[in-house]
């Protein structure tokens, strides 16, 4: 049974940094297109960062530059840092996985695995 559990979200006022960590089982992350997604309120689950399984990387339309995604192949997880946090990085996170060790881009029936997410809420 393939499981992705999130954590790490919380609440931070703005210019903090969090890091979320997404522990995946039942698959060899290693060997998969895995990415952040995020939901804020209201409003479509959009594509965050994603990292085939050759270091490829690629942002969605969140600020590239404040954002950094990695992997920990020993420990089967993925990370997403976040810097500089603005209130409107206040979303439900999302961990998910593409079979695909290329990445095919953010649509998410490309995604076969999710995680439950995990909150982030960034106050002004």
């Amino acid at each position: 049974q393939v499981q992705l559990v999130e954590s790490g979200g919380g609440s931070v006022q703005a210019g903090g940094s969090l890091t979320l960590s997404c522990a995946a089982s039942g698959i060899t992350s290693s060997r998969y297109c895995m990415a952040w997604f995020r939901q804020p309120p209201g409003k479509q689950r959009e594509g965050v960062v994603l990292a085939d399984s050759y270091g490829g990387v690629r942002f969605g339309e969140s600020d590239k530059g404040r954002f950094t995604i990695s992997r920990d192949n020993a420990k089967n997880a993925l990370y997403l840092r976040m810097n500089s946090l603005k209130p409107e990085d206040t979303a439900m996170y999302y961990c998910a996985a593409d079979p695909s060790n290329l990445c095919s881009g953010f649509s998410t029936v490309n995604f076969r695995y999710w995680g439950q997410g995990t909150q982030v809420t960034v106050s002004s």
